[in-house]
C-alpha cells in the first residue's frame, strides 16, 4: 500500500511540475516577458488550490488521485472530443501572450479581477464536484461498484463539473488581459455539449440506475435551460 502511495505521489508531482512548466511557457515565451502580471495572478489561482487538493487527497483517497491522473479515453467518439479540446487549449493558451507581447487588447485591471474570481469561482465549483463524486475521472468510464452520485450539486444538474469548466475556461482570455483569445474559448461549450452527449450515452448503458437520475433531474448542465 505504502508503495502504490509512493507511485501516485510521484506520478501527481510529475504531473503538478509539467504542467506548471508547460503553462508558463505557453503564456511567456510568446508574451517575450515576465512583466506580466496577468498570467502570474492566473497561474496562482490554478496552481495554489489544486496542490493543497493533491496532497489532502494523497492522504485521504489515492485512489481518486489515481483516477484522475488518467488520460487516455477508451470511447472513440471522446477521443476525437478531446483533440479538439486539445486544439483549442493550445491556440487558447498562445494568444494571449502574443496579446501581451503586440498589444492588441487594453483590458482593465478592474475587468482583469473580476475574471480572475470567475475563474477561481469555477475553479471552487469542480473541486466541489470531485469532492462529491469520487468516482469522477478525466476519462469516460464506469467503474465496478460505481454507484449514482445524486446529492450536493448533482440534485441540481446532471453534470456541474462541466460547468464549473465552463465558467473557469470562458473567464480565462480576460483573466490573461486578452479579449482576442475569445475567440476560441467561444468554441468550448460546443465541445462540453458533444462531451456530455456522448458521455450520457455509456452511462445509460453501463451505469445502473442513471436513467432514473436522468428523470429525476432534468437538466444537463444549465438549470432550467438544458
Amino acid at each position: 500500500m505504502a508503495h502504490a502511495a509512493s507511485d501516485i505521489w510521484k506520478k501527481v508531482a510529475a504531473f503538478y511540475v509539467i504542467a506548471l512548466i508547460v503553462t508558463a511557457i505557453a503564456l511567456f515565451v510568446p508574451a517575450g516577458t515576465t512583466d506580466y502580471y496577468q498570467a502570474w495572478a492566473y497561474m496562482a489561482i490554478l496552481f495554489i488550490p489544486v496542490l493543497f487538493v493533491f496532497v489532502y487527497a494523497l492522504k485521504t483517497d489515492p485512489e481518486f488521485l489515481e483516477r484522475r491522473m488518467m488520460f487516455r479515453e477508451k470511447v472513440g467518439a471522446q477521443k476525437k472530443i478531446i483533440f479538439a479540446a486539445d486544439m483549442l487549449f493550445i491556440v487558447g493558451f498562445l494568444v494571449p501572450g502574443l496579446d501581451r507581447r503586440f498589444g492588441w487588447s487594453q483590458v482593465p485591471f478592474e475587468l482583469v479581477i473580476a475574471a480572475d474570481a470567475a475563474v477561481f469561482l469555477g475553479y471552487l465549483m469542480v473541486i466541489v464536484v470531485l469532492n462529491e463524486n469520487r468516482y469522477a475521472s478525466r476519462i469516460i468510464q464506469v467503474e465496478k461498484g460505481q454507484k449514482v452520485v445524486s446529492s450536493g450539486p448533482y440534485s441540481i444538474i446532471r453534470h456541474p463539473k462541466y460547468l464549473g469548466t465552463l465558467v473557469m475556461y470562458l473567464a480565462t482570455p480576460i483573466a490573461l488581459g486578452s479579449y482576442w483569445a475569445l475567440i476560441p474559448f467561444l468554441s468550448l461549450p460546443v465541445i462540453v455539449v458533444y462531451r456530455i452527449l456522448n458521455e450520457e450515452e455509456v452511462l445509460l448503458r453501463e451505469l445502473p440506475g442513471y436513467a432514473e437520475y436522468c428523470k429525476k433531474t432534468r437538466y444537463r448542465l444549465i438549470p432550467f435551460v438544458w
